[in-house]
């Protein structure tokens, strides 16, 4: 390990490497399920949603296979949220405009894929993707890390918990900050909600008890303080639903189906492009839609390696990461992969960030974390029973750790504030990175121009605002 990974230069050993990649995968398992529910809307047991399942895991695990051994990093892969969702809206729209199948729009959307994940293999290989991140300004680049931070934390207080009412004629979950907090009183919410609301209150109570078991072993120095804060939130909500809610916290492991469907995979998705039906849509819908696709991923991905990199103090004073080119690639070849299994763009998961502050600086974290998507072909239904308060306590805390990042802006330069204050409201709002970072490179890019100082904006940062310009509100 010491020889593949260099664990003694990076200030880490295998125990601190395998926790951190433990704790990256709790805090994102959540995707092997919900993955497939947004790519087959939900329709759950179907061959589809089989294919999908299996595809998710085998991309994903191979995605993070390559970030270890190819770059030595600590970052976990996955199909990534928004991107996920864009592609069955786009596999939908196909289905609905040529009239075949969803089967046949989901199969021409994976060309959409394989041919975004070719183009930044060959845009890597060039280093043009390693450009693109050295033109967005350190200003602009220090601001990652934060915005990510109150990304995560909107997660874990907005959307990461969600209680169904359906009893009540609800058929959209409650969420813990917009409808627990926001409710007018408690007696409101608990007659909208019913029986449900001692659920939801049972995971709120968790979910801060998570937090500062987290925040208080955090800071008697113990590395591994997001992973035991998740593994006792864990323990004490199980104990709270049999308890309190009178509930088994395991039912769903009774009829769990364990064998892997892989036949469901060969049929369905593995290598099944449908280049007929997607060359149908016309040429001009289809470029469109590869580099909505190309856009969304790239600065997707570029904003979680650097605002991850830099909580983990792997860049220079430049904001500059060691082996970029590297991780791009691993990434280029998660999609690749994802492409041809069957599932949405593989990226770079923002939940990534909690590994690191579990101490993972290596690709034996990703490894770990790798090996265990693998596992879960297997034992799927295992990470079923991770409740959602567990995560969010790790979300949560990631998120308040990543705010540190702003001390290192300089709020006295208007165009480093601009683009970060930006940032820092529209990711959490858009849960787009990319488009953030693209709403924070064109306000740095006007303002340069108008204070004159065009001079310092480098020439490609002129394009990529351009081309943000072009894809906010040109591209149909």
């Amino acid at each position: 390990m010491e020889k593949i990974f260099k664990l003694s230069e990076n200030g880490t050993n295998v125990r601190t490497e395998l926790v951190a990649g433990f704790t990256t995968f709790m805090t994102m398992a959540y995707i092997i399920a919900l993955n497939p529910n947004l790519l087959t809307g939900f329709d759950v047991g179907s061959p589809l949603w089989n294919a999908v399942f299996l595809a998710t895991c085998i991309a994903s695990a191979i995605g993070m296979f390559s970030m270890a051994f190819i770059a030595n990093k600590p970052f976990a892969m996955a199909p990534g949220m928004g991107l996920n969702s864009f592609f069955a809206l786009v596999a939908g729209n196909i289905s609905s405009m040529l009239g075949v199948s969803y089967l046949a729009g989901f199969r021409a959307a994976l060309c959409i894929v394989l041919i975004e994940g070719i183009v930044f293999v060959i845009l890597t290989v060039f280093r043009i993707r390693e450009k693109i991140v050295n033109a967005i300004p350190v200003g602009v680049r220090l601001g990652i890390s934060p915005a990510i931070g109150l990304m995560l934390m909107n997660i874990g207080l907005g959307s990461n918990v969600g209680i169904y009412a359906e009893g009540n004629g609800y058929s959209t979950p409650f969420y813990v900050m917009r409808d627990f907090f926001g409710a007018l009183t408690p007696s409101v919410l608990k007659d909208s909600m019913g029986a449900e609301y001692n659920e939801m209150a049972l995971t709120v109570v968790n979910m801060f008890i998570g937090l500062f078991i987290i925040i208080i072993l955090a800071h008697k120095g113990k590395k591994a303080a997001v992973l035991i804060g998740m593994l006792a939130t864990s323990v004490i909500d199980w104990i709270g639903q049999a308890v309190l809610l009178h509930v088994n916290p395991f039912a769903s492991l009774k009829n769990a189906a364990w064998l892997p469907p892989f036949s469901d995979l060969a049929e369905m998705t593995l290598f099944k492009f449908d280049f007929k039906t997607f060359f149908d849509i016309g040429f001009f819908t289809a470029l469109t839609l590869i580099i909505t696709f190309c856009i969304i991923d790239m600065f997707d991905t570029i904003g979680t390696l650097v605002g991850t990199a830099s909580r983990a103090g792997m860049v220079d004073d430049k904001g500059n990461m060691p082996q970029m080119k590297e991780a791009l690639l691993s990434d280029a070849i998660g999609t690749v992969t994802g492409a041809c299994t069957g599932t949405s763009t593989v990226t770079t998961f923002v939940e990534s960030a909690s590994g690191v502050e579990a101490g993972g600086r290596t690709g034996l974290t990703a490894l770990t974390t790798g090996l265990l998507f693998l596992a879960c072909i297997f034992i799927a239904p295992l990470a079923g029973v991770i409740p959602a308060c567990a995560t969010s306590s790790a979300l949560i805390y990631v998120g308040i750790i990543m705010l540190s990042g702003l001390k290192n802006i300089n709020f006295d330069k208007i165009e480093e504030l601009v683009p970060v204050a930006i940032m820092l409201i529209a990711m959490p709002i858009s849960s787009s990175i990319g488009h953030a970072i693209g709403l924070g490179l064109i306000s740095y890019t006007v303002i340069c121009v108008f204070t004159h100082k065009e001079k310092e904006v480098p020439w490609l940062t002129y394009v990529i605002s351009a081309l943000f310009i072009v894809k906010f509100f040109f591209i149909a």
